[in-house]
């Protein structure tokens, strides 16, 4: 075995060397040197040929045992180089326990879609239901059924949006009424929540906007039922008892009517910017329903006698929440909407 170096020396200074590895490329460069095609080991088994035939046999054994011993060895060191690959990995993700702990963002209801679900609970605990009807309208439902002549300023091109074939965008929810009306049979009780059109925009009117609309039918209906009922609703709505005014005022569909105005809910009646110093807010309209309205629904005009309101939900959301553009609803200004979650 003149020719093959001692093998103690190679496996020492093959374990010196593995030792002495801070890193994985440096641990393949010794394993090539060692084990690769031109290692050192293979370059030991490649002289076995030139041994005396009885020495190869021993000469075989004691390589191929080196070779198992530094494989040994570099198996050992890459396992221990990735556990401190792994801690150091683990140090650097470490998390404070004790740090208080992160939310993912979550949404919430649009404030004007609280608005409508906080009026519909309250008109439901006193034993109104709910009516919907098409946002498409004909004039029939939206003009002529509501007692609203042809020569109207409601019908004016300015204030409502038409298709070509007649028909309309509503532009209230009153049209629900008159078709809750014609099927079903007193007593009625209901409010129409829903969105409506008309050709307008500022700080205080948009193209789209919603109303809710409360509807009463029976056979002792009578103004102070409805005054009844709105001065229990504000007072729910703000959660504040608030003073009630009521105007003598026009509608077609109402007869008599009235404006509703409300205490200021900022200054509570002293007078303040938002109220223009009068203490009052005006809120809604209302009215006993004109006779007129039951003709064509089949309802005895002679035997019954309802009274109708509508308002303004976006009015009732900027009040509530202090909101003073309507346009802020509807830009999707998510710095806004989230104080409302």
């Amino acid at each position: 075995m003149s020719e093959i170096q001692s093998l103690d020396d190679v496996v020492a200074r093959a374990t010196a060397e593995i030792e002495a590895v801070e890193s994985e490329p440096e641990l393949d460069s010794v394993r090539v040197a060692y084990l690769g095609k031109k290692g050192v080991i293979t370059a030991q088994l490649k002289s076995i040929g030139s041994l005396p035939v009885e020495e190869r046999p021993i000469a075989g054994k004691a390589i191929t045992s080196a070779r198992s011993v530094i494989e040994k060895l570099l198996k050992t060191k890459r396992q221990a180089l990735l556990q401190i690959v792994h801690t150091k990995r683990l140090e650097s993700e470490r998390i404070d326990v004790t740090l208080p702990g992160r939310r993912n963002f979550s949404g919430g209801p649009h404030p004007l879609t609280r608005t409508l679900m906080r009026m519909q609970e309250i008109f439901l605990s006193i034993g109104f239901d709910i009516a919907v009807g098409p946002e498409i309208e004909d004039d029939y439902h939206n003009f002529e059924a509501l007692n609203i002549p042809e020569n109207h300023p409601a019908r004016a091109m300015q204030d409502t949006f038409y298709f070509p074939d007649g028909r309309l965008l509503r532009t209230h929810t009153s049209p629900v009424q008159i078709r809750y009306m014609g099927t079903h049979k007193p007593p009625i009780r209901v409010v129409a929540p829903g969105r409506v059109y008309r050709c307008d925009s500022d700080i205080t009117h948009t193209p789209m906007f919603h109303q809710l609309e409360g509807l009463v039918v029976d056979e002792t209906t009578t103004f102070a039922d409805l005054k009844g009922v709105l001065e229990y609703f504000v007072s729910e709505f703000f959660e504040q008892q608030l003073k009630l005014r009521f105007r003598p005022s026009y509608f077609p569909f109402t007869e008599p009517s009235a404006e509703v105005d409300i205490s200021c809910v900022f200054c509570h009646g002293d007078g303040c910017n938002v109220c223009k110093r009068s203490g009052w807010l005006e809120v809604l309209g209302c009215g006993m329903v004109h006779p007129a309205l039951y003709k064509d629904v089949g309802i005895d005009g002679e035997r019954f006698v309802g009274y109708a309101f509508g308002l303004g939900v976006e009015r009732f959301t900027m009040l509530r929440y202090g909101v003073n553009d309507l346009r802020l609803f509807f830009k999707n200004d998510l710095d806004m909407l989230s104080q409302f979650k």
